[in-house]
């Protein structure tokens, strides 16, 4: 683990949301997983998560699929300028849950920093979906925004959480092979790499972590790897060469069982020249930027990634309230 500029003490309200989603999410941690039953669940209560979205300010439209568009949403902040960056956003949920609604609050909050805009694909979700086809989506929304929307490159992030963030430096890797324009950077929330699951801290954190036990990953991995081979870098990008990608962002917990996920694959990219921020806080849960309302570990991970997309794209940071 990379402790480097780790914060010394997690605030009480870490503490108090940590406590809070372990009481929700630990009972599971054991059971077997029913991927209907997340996506059920996945957003509940839908009042707070409803209110965290309003209070980001932001516009969220559906965008039916189209011209290579998968179908998604489009998030376009109040405050929106000519020519502030544009985000491409790949939600988290494990291959199996979650969609571009599930996370409204979160990249609402960015394109609020920013004051641009992202797209969110509704990639499809496995195990009716399994590799490549999340990846396939994925792709097809990236040449969207180039060559349908304009979007400049220069201006462009692609960023995720969880196994979007995942899903994201695949993307990259798959991009870069086929010669094609890269984004200005790469920003990542507790990204999902390794569905061969051999990070140390799916055991060292299996107790720890406030969402998942270390088997959790392990059950999970199957859904989405189906026949593949799980030591892919387009399926584990962790075993990726990052030569070529632009800058990279990364943000973990400490304590969270894909610490390690996170950290390895900042290294690796490090040790292959690429500029990486990365960045660990301490006792928050899993995606923690999801509570910028609430938690102040969240508005100072949301904070710094909007600084490193402004310093990437040469944009300027618009507010920096939740």
């Amino acid at each position: 683990m990379d402790g480097s500029q780790t914060p010394v003490a997690a605030s009480w309200q870490a503490h108090l949301m940590h406590w809070l989603v372990a009481a929700r999410m630990r009972p599971h941690a054991h059971r077997p997983i029913d991927p209907q039953w997340i996506r059920r669940n996945m957003g509940k209560p839908e009042a707070p998560r409803r209110y965290m979205a309003r209070s980001t300010g932001a516009t969220f439209t559906r965008h039916d699929a189209t011209g290579g568009w998968p179908g998604g949403e489009h998030v376009q902040s109040a405050q929106g300028r000519r020519g502030a960056p544009t985000v491409l956003y790949l939600h988290g949920g494990g291959f199996i849950a979650c969609s571009p609604e599930t996370h409204r609050s979160l990249v609402g909050s960015i394109v609020r920093r920013i004051g641009g805009d992202a797209w969110v694909p509704a990639y499809r979700l496995a195990p009716e979906h399994p590799f490549p086809t999340a990846l396939d989506d994925a792709t097809a929304a990236y040449r969207y925004l180039l060559d349908e929307v304009g979007v400049d490159p220069a201006r462009l992030v692609v960023a995720g959480d969880s196994a979007g963030g995942g899903l994201v430096l695949s993307l990259m890797l798959a991009a870069r092979d086929a010669g094609w324009p890269m984004p200005a950077a790469i920003v990542t929330f507790c990204p999902w790499t390794d569905l061969a699951a051999t990070g140390a801290s799916l055991d060292e954190n299996s107790e720890r972590c406030s969402m998942f036990a270390g088997d959790t990953i392990r059950r999970a991995t199957g859904f989405y790897v189906g026949n593949a081979d799980p030591y892919s870098p387009l399926v584990s990008p962790v075993y990726g060469d990052f030569r070529g990608l632009p800058p990279l962002l990364v943000h973990a917990s400490t304590d969270e069982v894909l610490r390690d996920d996170a950290v390895r694959v900042a290294h690796r990219a490090r040790d292959a020249g690429v500029t990486v921020e990365l960045q660990l806080w301490r006792r928050v849960p899993h995606v923690w930027q999801f509570f910028a309302a609430v938690l102040p570990e969240a508005e100072q991970s949301l904070t710094r990634a909007a600084a490193f997309i402004a310093r990437h794209t040469g944009g300027n940071i618009v507010d920096g309230r939740p």
